[in-house]
This record gives C-alpha cells, sequence and structure tokens, in this order.
C-alpha cells in the first residue's frame, strides 16, 4: 500500500430508495451499486439511478464527496439534505438557489466535505414534488477506530418512510395550483417503497425486517414523505432513540417515534420477545381538524429467525392521528448528548434576535375557478417567497442585480393575535427577499404559527446549518416571559425543525458558512406555495472564512 496514510475524516455509504413508481411507463427504473475499489483508507462506489434517466457517480475518498449528476432529461437537481458543507454552497442543490438547472445532456459535479457529521442524513431532488420519488439515504460512520456512543449494534438498516401517489405527482401539484385550492393527498405510505396490505392490492405483502433473538438493530429511520409527519412504531418493542439528523442525542426509550418531513432518527431494536411475527407501522400525524392528509397506516412485519411464513402477527395499534400528547412526549424527550467529546455549543450571546411568523394566506387569482378567484399561498413574516430565474448565490456572487433584495423583515409587518382569529386581510406580499447576516454573528430565530386559515406544525428544514431547539411552547410567543424557561444547557441539535401547530419554536445558532443559504417548510405543498426564504451570509476574514469561486461547470441560467 506504499507510505501510510491518515485515515479518512468519515467514511460515508449511500443508500438509495425509491417509493412507488410516479411515472409514465416510458420511464425505466432500476437501481446499481457498483463496489469499484476498497482498501484500508479509501472507498470508490458508483450509484446509477433511472427513474427520470440521470446518472449519479459517487465517489467517496478520504472523506470527500463527489456527486455528478448527468441528466437525460433537462431540470433535475439533487440535494443533499442536512450536509454541513462548509464553504461549499455551490453543492447545495435546490434549484434557482444555489445553482440553475443541469441542461440536457450536460454534467454538473456536487463537490463537497462532510465536516463534523456522522449519522443519517439523506438526499433527494429539490425542484417541484420530483422527490416523492427520487430521493435516498445517507450514512456517515464515525471515524475508523471511533466507537458509536452506544452498544455496537449486529446489524444496521435504512427504513425510508414516504408517500405515494397513483398519479404523477407534477401533475397533482400543477392542477392543485390551477385550481388554487390544496392538492389530493396521497394514496398510501409507504415503508421502505411497500405500502403493506391494502383492501384494492390484497397480494402487497409488504417490507419485511427478518432478526434474531437476543439482537440489537440499529434502525436508520427517514421520513421522506411529501406532505405528512409521521408516527412510526413497532408491536410488543421499545425503540431506543440514540441519533436524530446526524447528531448523537441521550439514549431514551420509547414505543413510538414522531419524524417530520425532511427528519431523521436513528433508534437501536433489540428482540428480546418471543419468537413471530410483529407489525410495523408509519401512520400520520395532524393535531388540525381543518388539515386532509392521507390517513392509511403503512405496515411492514419484523420477522423473528424459525417463525413460520403463515405465523399470526402480533398487530401494533398506531397512536391516534390527532395524539399531540404522544407527539409532544417524544419531541421533548430529545436532549444533546453535550458530552467531552461530543459537546453542544449553544449561543449564549445574541447578535440577531429574529421573530418569524409561518403560516398561509389567501390571495387573489382570478384563472382560479375553483378557488372562487383566489388561491391559498403560504409565506414567513407575511412574504410569499417568489423563485427567481437566475441562482440567488449566482446572483451574489457575481453581484448581479435585479435577482433579490436584502429586505426580508426580521419581524413580522403588522403584529396581530397570532393563533387567534387573526387579521382580516389574509393576503400576503410576495418578493425575492433575503436576510443578510455578518460571519461569526449569532441568531436566536423564534417562528410562531399563525391560524390563519388553518393552524398546522411546520417541519422547516435550514441548508447548510445545525441549529438548537431552546425552546417551544404553545400559543403566542412571550418575549418577556418564554426565554426564562431556554434549555441553554442540553438542547437537542437538528437541521429540521417542528413548528408546533398554535404554537412557537426558538432556535440558535452560529453563523459559520458563508453564501446563500435556503429556509423553507419541508411540506412540500407550503414550499410550492411560497413558505420559504434565504439567508445572505456575508463572508468572513480570509479565504477560510470566504465563499470560494464556482466551479467550472456550473450550469449556466
Amino acid at each position: 500500500m506504499g507510505g501510510a496514510r491518515a485515515p479518512p475524516a468519515y467514511t460515508l455509504s449511500l443508500s438509495l430508495q425509491i417509493d412507488g413508481l410516479n411515472y409514465a411507463g416510458s420511464h425505466g427504473m432500476y437501481l446499481e451499486y457498483r463496489h469499484v475499489k476498497k482498501d484500508m483508507y479509501e472507498d470508490v462506489a458508483s450509484c446509477v439511478l433511472a427513474t427520470v434517466r440521470d446518472y449519479l457517480e459517487l465517489t467517496i475518498a478520504h472523506g470527500r464527496k463527489v456527486l455528478k449528476v448527468r441528466p437525460k432529461l433537462s431540470g433535475i437537481r439533487e440535494a443533499r439534505h442536512g450536509i454541513r458543507q462548509l464553504r461549499t454552497g455551490w453543492a447545495d442543490g435546490p434549484a434557482y438557489i444555489t445553482q440553475c438547472p443541469i441542461p440536457k445532456g450536460h454534467n454538473y459535479v456536487y463537490n463537497f466535505t462532510i465536516t463534523g457529521q456522522r449519522g443519517t442524513l439523506f438526499w433527494h431532488a429539490h425542484i417541484n414534488w420530483l422527490r416523492s420519488t427520487v430521493h435516498g439515504a445517507i450514512v456517515i460512520l464515525p471515524k475508523r477506530g471511533v466507537p458509536y456512543p452506544f452498544p455496537n449494534p449486529h446489524k444496521e438498516v435504512v427504513v425510508v418512510l414516504g408517500e405515494w401517489w397513483k398519479s404523477d405527482t407534477e401533475a397533482v401539484i400543477s392542477e392543485a395550483l390551477k385550481s388554487g385550492l390544496a392538492p389530493n393527498v396521497s394514496d398510501a405510505h409507504t415503508i421502505n417503497g411497500h405500502p403493506g396490505p391494502l383492501t384494492n392490492c390484497p397480494s402487497q405483502g409488504g417490507f419485511t425486517l427478518p432478526v434474531e433473538n437476543s439482537k440489537t438493530y440499529l434502525l436508520r429511520i427517514i421520513n421522506a414523505a411529501l406532505n405528512e409527519e409521521l408516527f412510526f412504531k413497532i408491536a410488543g418493542h421499545k425503540l431506543t432513540v440514540v441519533e436524530v439528523d446526524a447528531t448523537y442525542v441521550k439514549p431514551f426509550k420509547t414505543e413510538t417515534i414522531l419524524i417530520a418531513p425532511g427528519q431523521t432518527t436513528n433508534v437501536l431494536l433489540t428482540t428480546d420477545q418471543s419468537s413471530g411475527k410483529y407489525s410495523v407501522t408509519a401512520s400520520p400525524f395532524m393535531d388540525t381538524p381543518q388539515i386532509v392528509v392521507d390517513n392509511r397506516t403503512a405496515t411492514a412485519t419484523l420477522h423473528y429467525s424459525g417463525t413460520l411464513a403463515n405465523s399470526p402477527t402480533n398487530i401494533a395499534t398506531p397512536p391516534p392521528q390527532n395524539a399531540t400528547t404522544v407527539a409532544n412526549k417524544f419531541t421533548n424527550s430529545l436532549r444533546s448528548l453535550n458530552s467531552k467529546t461530543f459537546p453542544a455549543k449553544i449561543p449564549q450571546k445574541i447578535d440577531h434576535n429574529l421573530f418569524f411568523t409561518v403560516g398561509l394566506g389567501i390571495n387573489s387569482c382570478p384563472s382560479c375557478k375553483a378557488g372562487n378567484g383566489s388561491r391559498i399561498v403560504a409565506g414567513i413574516n407575511n412574504v410569499t417567497f417568489i423563485m427567481p430565474t437566475t441562482a440567488l448565490l449566482q446572483a451574489h456572487f457575481f453581484k448581479t442585480t435585479g435577482v433579490f433584495t436584502t429586505d426580508f423583515p426580521g419581524n413580522p409587518p403588522h403584529g396581530f393575535n397570532y393563533t387567534g382569529k387573526g387579521p382580516k386581510n389574509l393576503q400576503t406580499s410576495t418578493g425575492t427577499k433575503l436576510y443578510r447576516l455578518a460571519f461569526n454573528s449569532t441568531v436566536q430565530l423564534v417562528m410562531q404559527d399563525t391560524g390563519i386559515v388553518a393552524p398546522e406544525n411546520h417541519p422547516v428544514h435550514l441548508h447548510g446549518y445545525n441549529f438548537f431547539i431552546v425552546g417551544k411552547g404553545v400559543g403566542n410567543y412571550n418575549p418577556n416571559v418564554d426565554p426564562k424557561s431556554f434549555n441553554l444547557v442540553d438542547p437537542v441539535e437538528r437541521n429540521t425543525v417542528g413548528v408546533p401547530s398554535g404554537g412557537w419554536v426558538a432556535i440558535r445558532f452560529r453563523v459559520d458558512n458563508p453564501g446563500v443559504w435556503f429556509m423553507h417548510c419541508h411540506l412540500e405543498i407550503h414550499t410550492t406555495w411560497g413558505l420559504k426564504m434565504g439567508f445572505l451570509v456575508d463572508n468572513g476574514k480570509g479565504p477560510n472564512q470566504s465563499l470560494p469561486p464556482p466551479p467550472s461547470d456550473l450550469p449556466k441560467c
């Protein structure tokens, strides 16, 4: 092998999961993992995904990930959800935020370094509703020789939760936008691509996880659904939560986990029950009666070795759809590990104290006949974000004028009883507005749900950063009272947080990643309606705190 080499920062494996087949028959689908080379310190792999005839090439060497995308259909975009890629915003992926679509027949290499993370994240398409089926797992292993801060599992299993439509999802959202109303809900939830038995699909047995008695398994659970938070449960077994969004947490046991779109959760499953078959369920959580969701429960089977295939299955009873108590118990149990090895570096001094309302609105739409001349929209601080036609990061770097403004409001333009009846005027303003932040400054952001149209839980995702969830509550946020109860010792660290229905959540983070970073609701319909914005982070001092020039193959607008 020649001279000694330092081990990589992290090794990484990629698992691709495609839920359902929402494309016309002319679109083929296959998944291929090909191991190319392996030695003590280097792994190289390539993956081919042909759902929409893209080419994905993954190269892993010394902690560096290079992803090449060559689309045979124009406009495909791939985002690595939750990756803390410092100074490599050009590889972030969201359409018209960091780059323009890759032209048909051209290549673009996403080149970035994974910094200080270990655990489970995922990748997905980041344009329109393509991520409903174009998504997969990213597994980041610890440094070689470094153990997990929990018992080493017998086996690790990726579990991807999703939604499935009988129709093409692009047609679903297109029809909704024309009407001005909400889109049709999905036709099924899925566990690793399978809904389980359905009344109109009696032959569908669902996903099966084979296990052995008295073993411990690490389940890497991902919610890749478009629009719904999900409960996850296994009959007769408790789950030990050890990690969320690629950060370790203080372990705790639970019968049910809550996982929002865009979130990941690692749990230890100990097979300590009698041999047999046990059902696994993924069911929706929605505690707002006005909001319609797909109420179908996806099922899978935990199958102990030696159990006959025709043995009866021990059935799990999912929580009620509106089980707010179950949801709160889970989220309130999450705490950072905050150990000497994995400290929680919560900002104690705040430079930017921001207050964002998140919710819905109603704007005029003369062509929306089904909506009686109106359409449902969404926004942050009453601003419905308008997507540009030039990528924001490119416009920022090349100082292109007229693409965006930096006057995004740090507070709501008009105060009202946010969780009450709301104002008479339900209209939002529109614009492509960013909020400017200085490098190395600190931010406290309180996000407040509103009751306009209907209160609802919003899983908000921030690209390029992790943050600490220091507080949350029900009702209107009180800046004079609520901060007194903030957890500034061991709050959970995430990249996606649920703003509770009819409530608020407070997060803190340090601004250490220059560029333009997207923040949006991970309910895809809310993102489509405009519940999104961006932070423009200025360069710091010197090249190590500055955004480098774009790569030569960056797609042009």
